[in-house]
């Protein structure tokens, strides 16, 4: 069963933003990247680190897609995990470096209030 969770004003999260709220007994980064408001747990998977207050940024890829050279890609997308460094696509919830994806929960605005839907 869906809960909508009233989290704030849009105002309070402004483009390139973001920050950790707690919802019942857990804490959610909810980001605002290019003024899309996405929200992730904080809790990385590899130690249980604080996720979403780490560093959002880019990152670099190398793929078939850019004949396997160093690419700058996702810039204000990737969060990093302060504790280890392992890097996840905020709009996605999937692993830069694993085949592993986080749970991402919905955020919707309406009338200009923020909600999380847990």
């Amino acid at each position: 069963m869906t809960k909508e969770f009233l989290i704030g004003d849009i105002k309070n999260f402004p483009v390139g933003s973001h920050k950790v709220i707690r919802i019942d007994n857990r804490e959610i980064g909810v980001f605002n990247v290019d003024g899309k408001l996405y929200a992730l747990p904080n809790l990385c998977p590899h130690q249980v680190g604080p996720l979403c207050e780490g560093r959002v940024s880019g990152t670099l890829v190398s793929n078939k897609d850019c004949d396997w050279k160093l690419k700058w890609q996702h810039e204000g997308e990737i969060i990093t995990c302060p504790w280890h460094g392992l890097e996840f696509h905020i709009p996605s919830g999937q692993c830069m470096s694993f085949s592993i994806k986080i749970r991402t929960y919905e955020v919707v605005v309406e009338n200009e209030e923020v909600k999380v839907r847990v």
